[in-house]
């Protein structure tokens, strides 16, 4: 997604003082086609720190930070019905106080958790996010705690927005983020074995109650990043994917699912090729991929050495391979031939049609934070946390990130289809299948 900056060309454009109008990308206009309030689509962030912020000052440095990026304040413009554009409105500044501090009382954090899952923010204030600074009287510190309408921005965009008002607040500049860790060999790619029409082996229910709450429920954990050999022809990434694969075949088999040693597993993967510095467009910025598992690779007892290599071949391929962000499907729903609430029934239509072959998780990996995230006096940070949506039919979300040597895991998933003990187990699960990815025990 390019950046769009508050620019009007001279004697065109805009009429003078009206905001400059930006037609919804593909992923907007999909994402906005399948919103529903009972599974907000929102990404949760958060940012540890061990000293707490100065009110006013953190106010004017995200306000600051949202100035250098224009591209965050925006608004959906209403429209009419038979519009065939869904169009952001950008505006000059916030339409609404973005920064709150909720009152310093127990609990807090659990409450400001609970509300970034539940409640995602307006797309008609500009800018579509919520960042809440958390405090509670038994904890050191402060945690930054943002929730954001994944119609109009992902992860890696808003942190770019905290990184800037860190960077502001501090009055430190950020020093150029190094390049990601590749592995050192880079033998021919080859594609998975998983047939592309198979239909994908899905998360088993578990026990989520006799009436469960819709919406999401989250567990977070922090995990040692796992060792690999240097000159490993993997990468971290290609180890939290096996792990996640691995931990979703012993999950399925057993809860008993029908299929489980016979279905393949496709795992979702982000991938972004955004630079991370200052320039960095802000909005939907990452292609999603799907990553093939067949189930003999993912039986009990498997080769995790032998899993890793395939995997990392895999991934590299997939990479490698430009694609648009959704695939090439998606752009023909957005085509504007129909009014956009006509395209918005079919786009729900076929994606309940195609509820079966949805792939079988969704495994994003933000890897290590690039940047200092220094708030002065409050300190740098010392975890992040970030979790993606885990909207029905897929059900479950792995999401990763590392800081200062640790990985941040959150775990996300439907309530209708998981319940707390669920969680507990998956992690478990987790936990036991990347440490079994590390080259003190391959």
């Amino acid at each position: 997604m390019a950046t769009t900056q508050h620019q009007r060309a001279p004697g065109g454009g805009q009429p003078s003082g009206q905001p400059v109008r930006v037609p919804f990308p593909v992923v907007d206009e999909v994402a906005r086609h399948c919103a529903q309030d009972a599974e907000p689509s929102t990404v949760h962030i958060e940012i540890h720190l061990p000293g707490r912020v100065d009110e006013e000052r953190l106010r004017s440095a995200f306000a600051a930070s949202l100035a250098r990026h224009p591209r965050a304040l925006m608004r959906e413009r209403p429209r009419g019905p038979l519009a065939r554009r869904y169009e952001w409105e950008l505006t000059e500044g916030p339409d609404t106080d973005p920064v709150s501090f909720p009152p310093c009382a127990p609990g807090a954090l659990e409450r400001a958790r609970a509300g970034a899952l539940d409640r995602a923010p307006a797309l008609t204030a500009s800018p579509p996010l919520r960042l809440d600074v958390v405090r509670e009287p038994d904890r050191e510190g402060c945690v930054l705690l943002f929730a954001v309408h994944h119609t109009a921005l992902d992860g890696p965009a808003c942190m770019r927005l905290a990184a800037t008002a860190a960077e502001i607040y501090s009055g430190s500049p950020i020093p150029p983020s190094p390049a990601p860790a590749r592995p050192a060999a880079a033998p021919l790619p080859r594609q998975s074995r998983t047939p592309a029409l198979a239909r994908p082996a899905q998360v088993a229910p578990g026990s989520p109650g006799p009436a469960p709450v819709p919406g999401n429920a989250l567990l977070l954990a922090e995990l040692p990043v796992p060792r690999r050999e240097s000159g490993a022809p993997y990468t971290v990434n290609d180890q939290l994917m096996v792990a996640t694969a691995l931990t979703v075949a012993d999950w399925n088999r057993a809860q008993g699912a029908p299929g489980a040693d016979r279905r393949p597993l496709r795992i979702t993967m982000p991938v972004d090729d955004r630079p991370r510095g200052p320039e960095m467009p802000i909005g939907n910025g990452t292609r999603l991929v799907e990553v093939g598992f067949t189930a003999a690779e993912v039986a009990a007892g498997a080769d995790v050495a032998a899993l890793l290599r395939t995997t990392a071949e895999r991934t590299r391929a997939l990479k490698a391979q430009p694609r648009p962000q959704l695939g090439h499907g998606a752009g023909l729903l957005t085509v504007p031939l129909l009014p956009v609430a006509a395209r918005a029934a079919l786009t729900r239509g076929l994606r309940v049609a195609a509820g079966p072959w949805t792939s079988t998780t969704l495994l994003s990996n933000i890897g290590r934070i690039p940047y200092p995230l220094d708030f002065g006096e409050a300190g740098r940070a010392t975890a992040v946390w970030f979790s993606a949506p885990a909207r029905m039919p897929r059900g479950l979300t792995f999401t990763t990130a590392s800081t200062g040597g640790r990985l941040h895991l959150a775990l996300r998933w439907s309530r209708t289809l998981l319940g707390e003990r669920d969680g507990v187990t998956l992690l478990d699960l987790f936990t036991r299948h990347l440490a079994a990815t590390s080259s003190e025990a391959i």
